[in-house]
């Protein structure tokens, strides 16, 4: 039985993702705005309503960790933030907004809970193609996009950071996922993986991809719109 943190939970890949980590018999923490009602009755899932862009918000999760766990085995920052906008209308305020939750979170979060990782602990960050130097770019996405490529760079140097720990830093760079995130960049797009099948890959990616990763990022990708 494992201990994982879970971000971006209320729905699509974050969802499906602490319900097969609960049915699999580990302890989750969900952490999102929203608290999903299907994970008020299950004895695995403890949620937590945590806007990630609020770094004061980070102070339950880190009594949770100080009161309940001992320590924190895996950690998949699924959580993102999207804006579908020309960049000539971008503000500053735009692109802080998203990268507080796409890169500050990712960083408050697990600098946070390194007093709980250990050796043998995972932490995945959930990128995007967009995010992948070279990588076909979409119109619109500019602080979206640049945000993920942020998320790689900072998982790359974590891992070199903590590789003396025995703690691994990957990132799986996800194409097209048939989410609601997916509608908001690309409407009436419809992606051939389903959320539920992108989280059965990371399910099984977080639990034992660390024993052939560190400071690597793969790209899981069958289509990018």
């Amino acid at each position: 039985m494992k201990n994982i943190i879970i971000t971006g939970t209320s729905r699509g890949i974050g969802f499906e993702l602490a319900l097969q980590f609960a049915k699999a018999g580990h302890q989750v923490l969900a952490i999102s705005r929203k608290i999903a009602p299907e994970f008020l009755s299950n004895q695995n899932i403890t949620s937590l309503s945590v806007d990630l862009s609020e770094e004061d918000d980070l102070v339950q999760v880190q009594n949770f960790l100080l009161q309940t766990w001992k320590k924190v085995d895996i950690i998949i920052h699924n959580a993102g933030s999207l804006l579908l906008k020309p960049f000539a209308q971008t503000t500053q305020e735009d692109f802080e907004n998203i990268y507080k939750v796409n890169v500050f979170g990712v960083a408050n979060l697990t600098r946070l809970c390194l007093p709980y990782l250990q050796k043998g602990s995972h932490v995945v960050s959930i990128s995007s193609m967009g995010g992948i130097q070279g990588s076909m770019k979409f119109a619109g996405l500019s602080a979206y996009s640049s945000s993920k490529g942020a998320v790689i760079t900072l998982s790359e140097l974590l891992a070199e950071e903590y590789k003396d720990s025995g703690i691994t830093f990957n990132v799986l760079a996800l194409g097209a996922v048939n989410t609601e995130m997916l509608q908001e960049a690309f409407p009436g797009y419809e992606a051939p993986i389903s959320a539920k099948e992108m989280a059965d890959y990371i399910f099984n990616f977080a639990l034992n991809g660390n024993k052939y990763h560190n400071g690597k990022v793969i790209q899981v990708s069958a289509t990018t719109p």
